[in-house]
């Protein structure tokens, strides 16, 4: 996914999070999202692993700091309003179920919720868990942003996991590069909300290795 598809996905989740909504951003990604809410368009508070809760951008060249980040590592400027705290805290909020939704990135979802995203199984792989699974969990809705497939052309979206499981049924909404869709709880699908119009169905329905119900849009 290029830059410019990476930020067009990022501005359709900040539109779909409610207004008054707690909001985790993950690793990857899901950082992007923070640039997309606005100010004061609506009122989003934001929260990262690391000890920050409110608003924040990316910082613009020349104002870094190394020791202000986001849970990827990447330099941030507060907005008014901001708070930094203890890591602890921050956990706390997270397996506290003080958070309405969590945005994380995957290496597969299941039609019904299931999520994988810190492993392949690769023995050489580094794994990363991080506070996916607390997220996964603890989150009242766990939003996932990644690719529609893998580098080699292979769903992410499938009947079962085939990577070891980070959270069981926690995902309710996948939002990719072709479009976003809901997990259903029963039935071997998932349902669309949008497609992109760059994308064809039948591209969809190819590169998905659930049924895909259109029926949503």
């Amino acid at each position: 996914m290029n830059t410019e598809d990476r930020s067009m996905l990022a501005a359709r989740i900040a539109g779909d999070i409610p207004e008054g909504a707690y909001v985790n951003l993950g690793i990857g990604m899901p950082t992007l999202v923070a640039n997309h809410l606005g100010e004061g368009d609506k009122e989003v508070i934001l929260h990262t692993e690391n000890g920050v809760l409110g608003r924040w951008i990316d910082a613009p060249e020349g104002e870094q700091d190394p020791d202000l980040v986001n849970a990827g590592k990447v330099p941030i400027k507060l907005l008014p309003g901001a708070a930094i705290f203890h890591h602890a805290d921050s956990f706390a909020m997270m397996r506290g179920g003080h958070l309405d939704i969590c945005v994380l990135g995957a290496f597969q979802v299941a039609c019904n919720g299931d999520l994988a995203n810190w492993h392949t199984g690769d023995p050489d792989a580094i794994p990363a868990v991080g506070g996916a699974m607390d997220l996964a969990i603890g989150a009242k809705q766990t939003f996932v942003m990644m690719d529609h497939v893998d580098r080699d052309g292979r769903p992410k979206i499938v009947p079962q996991l085939t990577y070891p499981p980070t959270g069981l049924g926690c995902v309710t909404r996948i939002y990719t590069n072709y479009g976003t869709f809901e997990t259903c709880s029963d039935g071997n699908k998932v349902r669309a909300l949008f497609v992109n119009p760059a994308v064809s169905r039948e591209e969809i329905v190819r590169s998905t290795a659930v049924e895909v119900d259109f029926s949503g849009i």
